[in-house]
């Protein structure tokens, strides 16, 4: 049996299953709404979302505040451009002919991700002390043990 049959046959046999039985498409249907409400998706989202939102700040910074002090330091806007070899000219006037080892840009992008690192590292220690301030000034109960002597004092009051 080939792999394509396989997969046809199995297709015809679901879905003739789930003609025969509209409930199972409920079924699914409400599993995969419980499994979209559940917090982790959502904070999933919000996390993906927020990413989005501080990469292009990361990038603003970067293309207004980081790359003109390197351009004041190699006289030239980012590294793209600095540390280029050329190792095998390729015979034309096209320059994507020619074999060449940009290191510059790839320090450019390394620069890039110590920035983007930095910026999150800051985000998620911000977001600890939050959350140890928070748990810190949550009222503190009673202890098991209290409540174990409250229920046996109420016991003995009782007869």
């Amino acid at each position: 049996m080939t792999v394509a049959s396989f997969v046809l046959n199995y297709c015809v046999r679901r879905e003739s299953a789930t003609e025969r039985n509209p409930i199972h498409m409920k079924n699914f249907l409400k599993e995969f709404k419980s499994f979209i409400a559940t917090g982790n998706m959502i904070e999933l989202a919000v996390a993906v979302i927020l990413g989005a939102a501080v990469k292009a700040v990361i990038d603003a910074f970067i293309a207004n505040v980081a790359n003109p002090i390197i351009g004041a330091i190699f006289g030239k806007p980012n590294l793209d451009n600095v540390l280029r070899f050329t190792l095998r000219d390729g015979g034309t006037d096209d320059p994507a002919d020619d074999s060449v080892l940009a290191v510059g840009a790839v320090l450019t992008q390394f620069i890039s991700l110590v920035l983007v690192g930095l910026v999150l590292f800051m985000v998620i220690k911000a977001y600890n002390r939050l959350k140890k301030s928070a748990a810190e000034e949550a009222p503190a109960g009673p202890s098991e043990i209290d409540l174990l002597t409250e229920i046996r004092d109420a016991l003995k009051a009782r007869g």
